[in-house]
């Protein structure tokens, strides 16, 4: 199963909160990068941020969610 970044964010709390509509949402998402941006100050920007990922044959309904937050509801 290959994974798609749908999502980029700077922080955990904006990543866990996209992670969490997607999960609501019935699709399978996981955040990568989320430990070591919060091992070290400044590493989430300087690595490229926290991504939302999620299975590559789901990145079009999760994209469709990220974009307008009232579908799905």
């Amino acid at each position: 199963m290959e994974l798609v970044t749908v999502f980029t964010a700077f922080n955990s709390a904006e990543a866990q909160l996209i992670r969490s509509r997607l999960e609501a949402a019935g699709l399978r998402p996981f955040v990568r990068d989320e430990l070591s941006a919060l091992s070290m100050d400044g590493y989430a920007l300087a690595a490229g941020g926290i991504s939302v990922q999620v299975p590559e044959t789901e990145a079009e309904a999760a994209l469709e969610l990220i974009r307008d937050p009232g579908v799905g509801e």
